[in-house]
């Protein structure tokens, strides 16, 4: 049974008739809603559904909970599925999970499916994240809802009881939680940087010479920070396995827990690898982008009118022409085996790999 007729009980609906198992929506207008699911879905009035179904979605908000109290005797013996999620991270003291158990004791509550987008409930497991966190304070309720979400393309993840619950409501809520710190670090690091090329670049030429050069701010100054950020982060990738190993190595065992400031950091490593490469993907833009600059065509062109004018045939140097051909060629090279690097620690292909794949990479 699903209660409710918005978008998340339609894909929910849609998703379930479509997995084999036979569906009635409770809805409190079934005439006018019925069109919305599919045929094979039965739409009648909330009582009834909640009548003809053992396991029961609640798919309505929190704040009309307390209007499914009238079905408190229909409902009893029932396993409520809770599917909702809060507007913000612990809206309330407890979880919507909860909640509703305080107001239907005599049914059993599972927290399920709120971390599953209507999207992927439409689109089929495949297009979206597989995992259903599920927790419960009652083990056959929430093996039943393990082997529902199983049937439906789905990966159950036991959470464990109730208390659970809030955590993972709070889960789609969060942005990012694992990249704020590289990210801040990746910030941090650019503006460092930044300042010093700019002072370099543009303010001391300013400053010694009267020289106007602040068109190279947009392009040049960004252009040689962004290798520097990226350096830097990529050797914060594998200074804590080293400094993790010298502490094995001085305390002479591999089961003492590492300081909390180093396990942060190797917990981070991934994160911070790919901004690495990010910053390099970006150096590798930046720097194809350099003869396209008008500035770049007027010193061309005044570099053409002082040739003129000493009457010199060619300024062609051998030695920084090959030096500039190796250092590009190189710098693909380097950016390739950065590519790879990234690529490989994603979760999809690093699985792919077995220990030793993956330590020849490194």
């Amino acid at each position: 049974g699903v209660l409710g007729s918005g978008d998340f009980a339609r894909s929910l609906a849609v998703r379930l008739v479509s997995s084999g198992f036979r569906v009635v929506v409770g809805s409190r207008n079934p005439k006018r809603k019925a069109s919305l699911f599919p045929a094979a879905a039965e739409v009648t009035f909330q009582a009834e559904a909640a009548k003809k179904a053992d396991v029961i979605f609640v798919a309505i908000f929190r704040e009309h909970y307390s209007t499914l109290c009238d079905l408190a005797d229909v409902l009893v013996g029932k396993i409520l599925v809770d599917v909702s999620n809060n507007t913000e991270i612990n809206h309330h003291k407890e979880s919507n999970a909860e909640y509703l158990a305080s107001l239907f004791p005599a049914c059993t509550v599972v927290k399920a499916f709120n971390v599953v987008s209507a999207w992927t409930l439409q689109s089929g497991a495949r297009d979206g994240n597989k995992q259903v966190l599920i927790c419960s304070n009652n083990q056959e309720a929430k093996r039943t809802i393990a082997e529902i979400a199983q049937v439906m393309g789905f990966t159950p993840v036991d959470m464990g009881c109730m208390s659970s619950a809030c955590e993972i409501e709070n889960i789609p809520l969060r942005l990012l939680p694992a990249w704020k710190i590289p990210i801040f670090l990746a910030l941090g690091l650019f503006l460092c940087f930044f300042t010093y090329n700019l002072i370099r670049q543009v303010i001391h030429p300013y400053i010694r010479e009267q020289k106007n050069k602040l068109y190279k701010i947009p392009i040049e100054v960004v252009n040689t920070t962004l290798p520097c950020v990226s350096y830097v982060m990529l050797s914060l990738v594998y200074l804590p396995g080293v400094l993790a190993a010298c502490s094995q190595l001085y305390y002479g065992t591999k089961y003492r827990r590492f300081p909390d400031w180093l396990d942060q950091w190797l917990q981070h490593r991934k994160q911070i690898g790919l901004l690495s490469f990010f910053c390099a993907a970006l150096h590798a833009v930046y720097s194809l982008c350099l003869p396209m600059r008008r500035s770049h065509r007027y010193l061309l062109i005044e570099t053409a009118v002082k040739q003129a004018m000493e009457k010199k045939m060619t300024i062609w140097e051998e030695e920084e022409v090959w030096r500039m051909e190796i250092y590009i060629s190189v710098g693909i090279f380097a950016l390739g085996l950065l590519s790879l690097l990234a690529v490989t620690s994603l979760p999809s292909i690093a699985n792919s790999l077995n220990w030793r794949e993956f330590s020849f990479i490194q």
